[in-house]
């Protein structure tokens, strides 16, 4: 039974639901439908499903006024507190007690298939949940008496935890812009200059200032008749006065430029 302090929970109501007188029966057989007087029932109200703690209450009230005509407390469901019957989903046969303790089984249907679903699954969850409600009851019980599960560290336990390395990823090496990998110069080092070429070049870059004008006294030295200007800004064509040593003296002009 329910206990005193527990709160009322409404599960279903139903505005339409029909009582009728069911015959007692002879033999073990199911209830059916069609031994009632389905054309006349004997009340008609309001169902309204209750529930405190783990029982159920199906009450039979007036659609006006809410006066209380019967009720049926339900301990379990399937159960011998609420039947169905062999012939028909939208009636049951349930069983009604008084506050003297006092019982009866009654009948009732509802006009619409949805109804009687609504009715059947209400008292199918409500006791899905008493069923869970006592397992875990039964679990919390066992695991109070059996042995606890020690999880703490011991004395002087430590662990050690890595966060934020991850891997070091390679760095891509320098390329050049012609798209070949090149090598980096050493660190530190200096390049080389190229080696000279051991054969003259006839096609030297102009020298100019006091450079210039040693090398044209130079060639001078070697050929008198060769007219040498002292001024470097003067003569833009003194890299070529090397020639001069092989022009016979007799086919030279008197001319400020230097034969070729």
């Amino acid at each position: 039974m329910a206990t005193e302090g527990e709160y009322e929970s409404i599960l279903c109501v139903k505005p339409e639901v029909n009582v009728y007188r069911i015959p007692p029966r002879a033999s073990n057989r199911a209830y059916r439908a069609a031994d009632w007087k389905l054309d006349v029932p004997d009340w008609s109200g309001r169902m309204r499903i209750t529930a405190k703690g783990k029982v159920a209450f199906i009450k039979l009230e007036d659609k006006v006024s809410g006066e209380l005509f019967a009720q049926a407390p339900v301990n379990e469901y399937p159960g011998i507190a609420v039947e169905t019957v062999s012939d028909s989903s939208r009636y049951f046969v349930i069983r009604i007690q008084d506050d003297n303790g006092r019982s009866a089984f009654i009948g009732v249907g509802f006009g619409d298939r949805g109804d009687a679903f609504d009715f059947n699954v209400a008292l199918q969850d409500h006791f899905k949940w008493v069923k869970q409600e006592t397992e875990l009851s039964k679990t919390a019980q066992l695991g109070d008496s059996g042995p606890k599960l020690d999880l703490g560290f011991k004395e002087g336990q430590t662990i050690t935890l890595n966060i934020g390395q991850g891997k070091k990823r390679d760095k891509p090496r320098p390329q050049g812009t012609g798209g070949f990998g090149l090598l980096p110069p050493p660190p530190g080092g200096k390049i080389a200059p190229p080696p000279l070429s051991g054969s003259s070049n006839h096609n030297t870059v102009p020298q100019t200032g006091s450079s210039l004008t040693g090398c044209l006294l130079e060639l001078d030295s070697s050929n008198s008749n060769t007219v040498v200007q002292s001024n470097p800004s003067s003569d833009l064509w003194g890299d070529f006065t090397s020639t001069t040593s092989s022009v016979p003296p007799q086919q030279q002009k008197p001319t400020n430029w230097i034969q070729f």
